[in-house]
């Protein structure tokens, strides 16, 4: 006897015709921890700064983009989400009966982009404040197409100063 999964019956807000390109780089980092844990309310909570006990929990409070938008409503926030979602940046899968996020192929070459150059800019200032050995650990489970882009970045900017932080990463 099979049992039949009771699945949320979600509802997308269509009135939002189109977003900035900020707002799009906004949504996708704020969602970057939370794909394939958490679905748009937690998203949501996360972008308006909520102080709820499962956000703080979490440490989604240590969200590069948490509280981007404290002074929106949650509707407002929520439209913004769905828009994100109809317009293939990000998708929704289901674990039981929770709707989890995930990256659409366009909205992770985005977010990809963005986190390898937050990571260059990691680079930079790991420069200017430390000396050699540096720990490169932290890049390990990073996933392969970031790596690749990263490296294709360094690359295309020849900057001799990267040397030694690919040797301490080699």
């Amino acid at each position: 006897m099979s049992r039949r999964q009771n699945r949320t019956r979600l509802v997308f807000d269509t009135s939002l015709s189109t977003l900035p390109e900020p707002d799009i780089r906004t949504i996708l980092r704020a969602a970057d921890p939370l794909i394939t844990t958490a679905g748009r309310a937690m998203l949501i909570k996360v972008l308006r700064g909520s102080r709820a006990q499962e956000v703080l929990k979490h440490g989604m409070d240590d969200n590069p983009c948490y509280g981007a938008y404290q002074g929106r409503s949650e509707a407002e926030v929520l439209t913004m989400v769905d828009w994100m979602i109809l317009n293939d940046y990000l998708g929704l899968d289901f674990d039981g009966d929770l709707p989890l996020l995930f990256y659409s192929q366009h909205g992770w070459r985005i977010e990809r982009e963005i986190v390898a150059n937050e990571l260059i800019d990691g680079f930079d200032k790991l420069l200017a404040q430390s000396a050699p050995p540096y720990d490169m650990l932290y890049l390990k489970d990073r996933s392969r197409d970031l790596i690749l882009l990263l490296l294709g970045i360094l690359h295309e900017r020849s900057d001799p100063k990267y040397v030694p932080i690919l040797e301490a990463w080699a």
